[in-house]
């Protein structure tokens, strides 16, 4: 069971949203409007939210923005606007996930089950395992906390790139292939290579590397990524 907020001015819509997560079990609180939205989540803790981008006080995309100033809590868009460009632009923002109306209650369901799953609320257990830092060179990933470091210095991570980051270090020096990121990090079965690029580009800068000139993000064309500590870093490991 989640905790979750459905941001939606359309009543049909939200009346049928509602119906239907709290059928399954869900507890639900619904806003018409951006600036309720913002007060909701500053008041209450959800597990996600589900957000229109045509709402009558303030546009989606500015919501959104407006939401991962105050909070990391995951974010599904839910709106009638299919442009990729914007799709994109979303993603990077810190949208969680992203549904084109209409859809199903099915495909809903899915996409909620995923985010819930990367964001860990109502899984429970985590384990041992995961409370355990990830290390790679000068990287260290705590996926308990959601929080990454570069040589002591804590990384400004959207929660996409964390979740790549966290994907690709858990498996130094394998090459992953852009299909399994998009299964796996994004939950898609398929989508735009463009979406991985754009993520990979913010998370160099990051971490003070580019494409041409790679530290840990390597790039190996019609193959994957791949993260590989730079070779100085291993050599100051294997005398420590």
């Amino acid at each position: 069971m989640a905790r979750v907020l459905v941001v939606e001015d359309d009543q049909f819509v939200r009346s049928a949203l509602i119906r239907h997560l709290t059928e399954a079990s869900h507890t639900v609180r619904s806003v018409g409007t951006a600036l309720e939205a913002l007060r909701e989540v500053a008041h209450l803790g959800f597990d996600v939210v589900i957000l229109d981008l045509g709402l009558p006080d303030l546009d989606g995309a500015e919501a959104l923005k407006m939401l991962r100033g105050i909070t990391q809590v995951p974010v599904i868009i839910a709106t009638a606007r299919d442009d990729e460009a914007e799709i994109v632009r979303l993603l990077n923002d810190g949208a969680d996930d992203y549904l084109v109306k209409p859809f199903s209650v099915e495909h809903l369901s899915a996409r909620m089950a995923a985010v819930l799953r990367r964001a860990g609320a109502g899984g429970g257990g985590a384990g041992a395992e995961a409370d355990r830092a990830i290390r790679a060179g000068g990287l260290v990933i705590d996926p308990l906390r959601r929080q990454a470091e570069l040589d002591g210095r804590p990384l400004d991570l959207t929660r996409r790139e964390f979740d790549l980051l966290a994907f690709l270090a858990q498996r130094p020096g394998v090459v992953v292939p852009r299909r399994e990121l998009l299964a796996e990090v994004w939950q898609q079965s398929y989508g735009d290579d463009q979406t991985i690029d754009v993520h990979l580009s913010w998370l160099r800068r990051k971490l003070g590397e580019t494409a041409a000139n790679p530290r840990y993000l390597h790039t190996l064309r019609g193959v994957g990524v791949k993260l590989e500590p730079p070779r100085d870093c291993s050599r100051e490991s294997s005398r420590e």
